[in-house]
């Protein structure tokens, strides 16, 4: 293929972005609605015995999920990276024989960057980082959904609920790489065009479960995530931000007003450079106090500042833009 691309490859590239975005913002529904709809037609045993087999299997996505290679490794996820396209840099080595947790920023509208990165092997991690396995976690209320949190955790995702992330680092050997986008709903809120910003001063949860397991912490930054989307802001105190922190604080997620080219939906065709930065060496400490806790965030968020400042240039970014830290 020359350095054009081809029209077939823009339309594989297309498509495979779609299907994940359509995953994204519809596959809740359709399932939900689809396992109500079979209760009501001859085809309700299939139903009752999907919900049987659910008690049985419920809390599986908290003990290791069910992971399947072939979704990891579909060739669907190489024109999902070749779109932006996304790119995943390292900076320093991770040994196989230490657990680390990833504090993966900002969240942006879907984390293309993160999940490319971390939940497929299109970017290459597993050849990057050798002995390592990336465990990329999301909101933990989508494995609940019935038929959705199957496709999810093939697809290999986990649900960052404090069961789940502690089964990872304590029951899985070593070698594994906890993905957690830390900022959430919050940052996603806040992404659009030209702002870096990290929601983490009030996030010390992973620091504390890193403490309890002596997992280093990893700080990493996606540029490019928050430049696929244009989004309606909307101001402090208005109707509309009551609403979204309201919808936020009772399903986990916070509703974004966004639009992207081709039918709205589609992100811009704009480069995501994930950038893993250095492990922050951290102790095992059982019962952390808080001043210790405050100590290893405070390290993180230094961490996170450098990563920023080395790499923006090298990304896309000018000299004088600057990381926000709230």
């Amino acid at each position: 293929m020359t350095k054009e691309k081809t029209q077939k490859k823009q339309i594989l590239e297309t498509l495979s972005v779609l299907q994940w975005v359509l995953c994204f913002l519809f596959l809740g529904i359709a399932c939900t609605v689809l396992i109500v709809y079979l209760m009501f037609t001859s085809l309700w045993p299939l139903a009752a015995l999907y919900f049987v087999w659910l008690v049985f299997d419920w809390h599986t996505p908290e003990r290791g999920g069910r992971r399947l290679n072939i979704v990891k490794n579909w060739k669907a996820w190489d024109h999902f990276r070749d779109y932006f396209p996304v790119k995943l840099v390292k900076t320093a080595e991770l040994n196989p024989k230490q657990n680390y947790i990833l504090g993966c920023h900002p969240h942006g509208i879907m984390s293309f960057g993160a999940y490319s990165c971390f939940s497929t092997e299109s970017s290459g991690f597993a050849e990057l980082f050798p002995g390592i396995r990336s465990r990329l976690a999301v909101l933990a209320g989508l494995f609940k959904i019935p038929l959705m949190r199957d496709y999810i955790m093939g697809a290999g995702v986990y649900p960052v609920s404090k069961a789940s992330l502690q089964h990872l680092l304590s029951r899985s050997g070593k070698g594994n790489a906890v993905v957690i986008v830390i900022g959430g709903a919050a940052e996603s809120l806040a992404s659009s065009p030209g702002v870096n910003r990290a929601v983490v001063k009030s996030r010390k949860g992973f620091v504390r479960l890193a403490l309890q397991f002596g997992a280093d912490l990893v700080p990493v930054y996606s540029f490019g995530e928050n430049e696929l989307f244009e989004q309606v802001i909307f101001s402090e105190g208005s109707f509309g931000r009551q609403l979204q922190d309201w919808i936020k604080k009772i399903m986990g997620f916070g509703p974004c007003l966004f639009v992207g080219e081709r039918f709205g939906i589609m992100p811009y065709r704009r480069p995501v450079t994930i950038v893993v930065g250095s492990p922050i060496a951290v102790p095992q400490l059982i019962t952390p106090t808080k001043e210790e806790v405050d100590h290893y965030h405070t390290l993180y968020m230094e961490g996170l500042s450098k990563l920023f400042q080395e790499h923006k240039v090298s990304c896309g970014l000018s000299e004088s833009h600057k990381l926000e830290i709230i």
